[in-house]
């Protein structure tokens, strides 16, 4: 959750710090038999560090990883992308995070490297190394973990209710009522913090339009946000909200400082939409809740919908990303193989992070919360689709405009022609 929340809130710095086109022409820091790697710093290290002495046994050319905190990264980053002090390859989210980058020219196009070793490519899911494309040139290999977001419940709260987790959008609408009658609040939502309130748009726009209509939008096509289907989605999530579904205050409460996380474990909600990264919060705020009645599923199907029901949204991955200006392209290849490696997936699973190779079944068992990650596994690799948080996916100069509206839409501040009027004013991808 640090990491999405970060980079939904530091990826601002982009916009207003702003990426030059014109390159300085210098190699980035470092010796000539050195590569700085550059990643947010945090507990996930401990992995890259190790990847990193796996590299320098082998290796003449040596990497040094250099770490920056995390609420300064996206800003540092920024600021030195474009300079002597650049690092040969960099952590990002894909997607809208490094797309000034590559209009800038900043970025090495991975294919080359593809076509010299097709695994760089083929051993990670198809859904989430699309993430790092941009205009059909690969710009990024995944590393860390992917985190769908996934449709949470308290178990006794729906068996007292005698619900099953719902499967259409029908049976949702269903569960809203009877939950209401009882005194429940059907979803938590965690509206003052605005992004979890964006995860519902995601997936009900997806269900019922597919993934094509946001990727016409992202595209720079407009009129896909007053297209039919977005107003039926529009409506959808009109019709939930007027039915209460989501209560009266969500908009005082939050994710970030464990307000929704308590609903859902305390019983005073049944369910909340949230990243795979809640799962974790439970278990650290309250284990016993987590352990006996946290429960977890897909988001519903929309019955007539143009979308997939194995659709998934929330962030694939992080990536790394190569600088064009580096003066070890093949050393850069070689380490970024690493990233499928055995060692780096069972590395990874054994701190909470589900790697997106397509190794990492076989080592599921090894994870911290084996049913879990294989659940989430299957549920990714099984996806047709995994469409990246619209938040993280337009640059982020959009970030703010589309909180705004999304906010203002659920607390009935605008209308559907309003909520289009905000998305098409959205700046260009």
């Amino acid at each position: 959750m640090k990491r999405r929340a970060f980079a939904v809130a530091l990826g601002l710095s982009l916009a207003t710090v702003g990426v030059t086109a014109c390159s300085s022409g210098s190699s980035p820091a470092g010796g000539s038999n050195t590569i700085h790697v550059l990643v947010y710093g945090d507990a996930s290290n401990k992995v890259e560090k190790q990847i990193v002495e796996t590299f320098n046994k082998t290796s003449k050319v040596k990497v040094v990883l250099d770490t920056i905190p995390g609420a300064d990264y996206q800003s540092k980053l920024n600021t030195i992308i474009n300079t002597p002090q650049a690092p040969d390859i960099f952590f990002n989210w894909g997607g809208g995070s490094i797309q000034p980058y590559v209009k800038a020219d900043l970025l090495l196009p991975l294919d080359d490297m593809i076509a010299s070793d097709p695994g760089l490519k083929s051993n990670f899911l198809a859904s989430v190394f699309n993430t790092a494309v941009i205009d059909g040139k690969s710009y990024g290999i995944p590393m860390r973990g992917t985190q769908p977001v996934l449709l949470f419940n308290n178990k006794k709260v729906l068996a007292d209710a005698g619900l099953s987790v719902p499967k259409t959008w029908d049976e949702l609408l269903n569960a809203v009522t009877v939950l209401k009658g009882k005194g429940v609040t059907p979803f938590a939502l965690g509206g003052g913090d605005q992004w979890p309130t964006l995860m519902w748009y995601e997936y009900v726009f997806d269900r019922v339009a597919g993934p094509e209509l946001f990727q016409k939008a992202l595209s720079g096509d407009k009129s896909a946000w007053e297209s039919p289907e977005s107003k039926k989605a529009l409506g959808m999530l009109k019709q939930l909200i007027d039915a209460g579904a989501f209560g009266s205050n969500f908009d005082s409460v939050k994710f970030t400082d464990g307000g929704s996380p308590a609903l859902l474990a305390k019983g005073r909600a049944a369910f909340e939409l949230m990243g795979s990264w809640a799962y974790a919060t439970q278990q650290d705020a309250n284990p016993d809740f987590a352990k006996n009645d946290l429960g977890y599923s897909n988001f519903p199907s929309v019955p007539g919908g143009k979308g997939d029901p194995a659709d998934v949204v929330g962030n694939t991955n992080n990536f790394y990303s190569v600088l064009k200006k580096t003066k070890h392209p093949q050393e850069a290849a070689a380490f970024l193989k690493l990233m499928y490696s055995d060692e780096f997936v069972k590395a990874q699973l054994a701190i909470g992070n589900l790697p997106t190779t397509t190794n990492t079944e076989q080592f599921l068992s090894t994870s911290a919360s084996p049913e879990y990650s294989k659940y989430q596994y299957d549920l990714v690799k099984a996806a047709p689709s995994f469409q990246l948080s619209w938040d993280q996916a337009y640059p982020p100069a959009a970030t703010t405009p589309i909180h705004t509206a999304v906010q203002q839409f659920f607390s009935g501040k605008l209308d559907v022609d309003g909520f289009i009027k905000a998305m098409q004013a959205l700046p260009a991808s």
